[in-house]
């Protein structure tokens, strides 16, 4: 879903971070308001003032978004619900949960955490700018607030629309669910719905880009297809959970992998094992015993004269503890780290003796396989 994203800050021990794209949302919207909305709504002011307001509303709803984002974190651990962090991106943000809610409520409770926190802010800054003349409060900063309240309330109302993934479509998932007995039904109905409101923005984009409305075309186009990307793959990855729940890597794993001996040269590693198994990393052994890991990324700091002089066991590191599972841990757990981690392999070890490999292949054919088995509901 992301492209490169930057760390900016760490809130109530999440960390908070921003897609490249979101930053570029940052100065188109400050740009526009500055010298478009804001001179035609408030006329005569310094071309100053404009942009401190711009800045001040792209500052406010950033703060807006991430609040709203913290609430559904905060609310998400205190039913001990894994949280990866928070990111915002082109669309706004999302608190990144690393499983499922346990239960019906909890997804209810999570899921209207952050509509009630941006109806806070709405409603505290509708307050000031109402107050704002016996406050004495200047005409800019009453113009900001009166737009941040705005803005959090329209947040609220799209967010609460009930169409898988926004927060309304979480509230009616957990009402089906819980009415149901049936996550896995309760996703598909409510993903159905997010891709079809998905489609009907798509179709409004179409009719503004028509009708002359260039950006706000385009922009609907966009958040629609966003939308019916996001409810098919949240669908996907409910069944891709109770496919692979419960479920021991060991099941999985290849039982002989490949390894490197660390005595070879890089250069036979890179033409016998890089280029013949095209992996961007090796489990190093020596006997059944492993040793190390040694990456592409470790090979290309290596000078490319010394790789006929060098052995793997030179640059060869040990494994991050993220590497390597045991056989017994949950392959859900394994692709979620997987995932996390952007890898497509891990090793499987006991101790310091390697038992085999896992790959993000394996996991998915088996959740074809195991999809195609199943009846239709």
């Amino acid at each position: 879903m992301f492209g490169r994203r930057f760390h900016l800050f760490n809130l109530f021990g999440f960390p908070v971070r921003a897609d490249i794209s979101w930053f570029i949302v940052a100065a188109l919207f400050a740009g526009s308001y500055a010298t478009q909305y804001l001179p035609a709504l408030y006329p005569g002011l310094p071309e100053t003032t404009y942009w401190a307001m711009a800045i001040a509303l792209t500052l406010g709803l950033f703060g807006s978004v991430v609040l709203h984002e913290v609430s559904h974190a905060l609310t998400a651990r205190q039913y001990r619900l894994p949280i990866e962090g928070i990111t915002l991106f082109i669309f706004g943000g999302v608190a990144e949960m690393a499983d499922e809610p346990p239960h019906p409520r909890a997804e209810f409770v999570v899921a209207v955490a952050g509509p009630a926190a941006s109806l806070a802010i709405g409603a505290g800054c509708g307050a000031l700018w109402l107050s704002g003349p016996t406050l004495g409060l200047a005409p800019p900063l009453m113009g900001v607030l009166g737009h941040l309240a705005v803005m959090n309330l329209i947040l609220v109302a799209f967010n609460m629309i009930p169409a898988f993934p926004l927060d309304g479509g979480r509230v009616l998932r957990s009402i089906l669910w819980d009415f149901g007995k049936d996550l896995t039904r309760a996703t598909r109905i409510t993903a159905a719905i997010g891709s079809g409101f998905g489609i009907a923005l798509i179709l409004l984009g179409g009719v503004l880009f028509a009708a002359g409305s260039f950006v706000a075309g385009v922009w609907n186009v966009l958040i629609g297809l966003f939308l019916r990307h996001a409810a098919r793959l949240s669908y996907r990855q409910v069944l891709i959970r109770r496919a692979l729940e419960g479920e021991p890597v060991s099941r999985f794993m290849h039982q002989e992998p490949v390894t490197v001996p660390r005595a070879i040269s890089i250069e036979d590693l890179v033409r016998e094992f890089v280029l013949r198994y095209r992996s961007k990393m090796f489990p190093v052994v020596d006997g059944d015993r492993l040793v190390g890991c040694v990456t592409t990324q470790q090979i290309r700091r290596m000078p490319r004269e010394e790789w006929p002089r060098q052995t793997v066991g030179s640059i060869a590191q040990s494994c991050a503890s993220w590497w390597t599972v045991s056989p017994t841990t949950d392959a859900m757990e394994a692709l979620t780290r997987m995932s996390s981690r952007g890898v497509s392999r891990l090793l499987v070890a006991e101790g310091d003796r390697l038992v085999g490999v896992l790959s993000l292949t394996d996991l998915l054919r088996f959740f074809s396989l195991k999809s195609e088995l199943q009846p239709p509901r």
